[in-house]
């Protein structure tokens, strides 16, 4: 029936639309306190009338009846409360993980235990114990977690990263720490900043387990997104020219945005930044930016670390850890197409408004419209946050001989008074 993802505190609950059953347990669980109040009314009304004569004689017999029904009507409601309390429990596919189940590893329930504060209440916070932060959906990929789990303490982490990327995309986010020690290798090679942002990266400062190709020249004979297209390659190819070369009217150039922002442009968060080449640019001016990244099919974030950047592991799923209002700018291109739902799309970007200050711009670079349906949604839902357009540009792109849409803008946040 359709889902929608919200993280909410330190997990994941997924809110799944009322079926026909629920509905219909509804109408009847609401029908029969109905009936109940209804007859325990007649039972009072009919009493009265029939024994106006002998008050006294039936006085008591009337209050006892009048007990039984608030009696039936205060279990009724009660049987109603836990039955909604239930339901509310089922549609939001939420279960606290049961560590009494066999081959829970003794890591994870040592981690999930409460622990109770040295000193009882806080009296700032008002907390007695401390509880660890792990995602709901975790309950739903248990035996991979338990997985996760194993390990010696105090030695070295297994070579599971990516188990642990597979369990973050499945909604198991934030994952629970461990007490081992993750491989490490020497970092060969390593240039200082800023001759760091445009110098090849060697092959032996990343760990390639997990992944289908062993070096960059293998990465960069693969279209590993449509933001990266041999986007390793910081020499050849279009790398080195991107944001200060436009190869098409939709390509913004960093000078010309950057002029538009008021009160200055000082740090930013980049959305999906491939290999970290808007960060690099953005570096150039004085401009701090942090790139959200994953793993997927590459070592993004090892390789924008080498370019001396701050990559940030962290799917599209998960709350940003940022306070509000903290960003003079937000770099997004096609990796904000979460799909599923529009919903979905709604939650991500109200969390990237909250994270932007009020005249900062967000600049949303060559999204890839599959249809003009993508293209009204995300158009009607860019309108709902009342935004300056200050660039907007609609355009085709050929690629193997198909037109595709892609959509380019650079709005500004307004000030909103509640």
């Amino acid at each position: 029936m359709g889902s929608v993802s919200l993280k909410i505190g330190d997990g994941t609950a997924r809110f799944r639309r009322a079926t026909a059953c629920s509905s219909a347990l509804n109408i009847l669980m609401l029908f029969s306190v109905i009936t109940t109040n209804l007859f325990a009314l007649y039972a009072f009304t009919s009493s009265s009338k029939g024994n106006q004569n002998h008050p006294h004689l039936h006085h008591h017999r009337n209050i006892s009846l009048i007990s039984e029904h608030v009696s039936l009507i205060l279990k009724e409601i009660d049987s109603s409360q836990k039955k909604l309390a239930k339901m509310e429990k089922e549609l939001l596919g939420y279960d606290t993980i049961d560590l009494s189940r066999p081959n829970i590893a003794k890591e994870l329930k040592l981690f999930l235990q409460h622990h109770q504060l040295p000193l009882g209440k806080d009296s700032k916070t008002g907390i007695t114990e401390m509880v660890a932060s792990v995602g709901h959906t975790c309950e739903k990929s248990a035996d991979l977690l338990t997985q996760y789990m194993s390990y010696k303490i105090s030695g070295p982490c297994p070579d599971d990263w990516s188990l642990g990327q597979k369990l973050i995309l499945r909604g198991c986010e934030p994952l629970p720490r461990r007490r081992c020690f993750a491989k490490s290798i020497p970092k060969v090679g390593l240039q200082s900043f800023p001759t760091s942002l445009w110098k090849p990266v060697s092959n032996k400062t990343v760990i390639w387990s997990g992944l289908g190709c062993k070096s960059f020249s293998c990465l960069n004979s693969k279209v590993l997104s449509r933001e990266c297209v041999g986007c390793f390659d910081l020499v050849n190819g279009y790398e080195n020219q991107r944001y200060v070369k436009a190869r098409s009217k939709n390509d913004f150039l960093i000078s010309d945005v950057l002029g538009l922002g008021s009160g200055g442009i000082r740090i930013g968060f980049d959305i999906g930044g491939g290999s970290g080449t808007f960060a690099a640019r953005m570096a150039e001016r004085n401009v701090t930016v942090i790139t959200n990244t994953l793993n997927i099919d590459a070592p993004y974030s090892e390789f924008i670390a080498a370019r001396g950047l701050f990559p940030l592991y962290l799917s599209l799923d998960h709350r940003f850890p940022f306070y509000d209002n903290v960003f003079d700018l937000v770099h997004a291109s096609s990796g904000l197409d979460v799909g599923a739902k529009p919903e979905k799309l709604e939650f991500l970007m109200f969390d990237l408004d909250r994270i932007l200050r009020a005249g900062g711009l967000f600049w949303l670079d060559n999204f890839y419209c599959a249809n003009d349906e993508k293209k009204r949604t995300l158009t009607r839902l860019i309108e709902r946050f009342g935004y300056k357009k200050l660039k907007w540009v609609v355009g085709e792109k050929a690629d193997n001989g198909k037109s595709e849409v892609y959509l380019s803008a650079v709005l500004q946040k307004p000030v909103r008074v509640s």
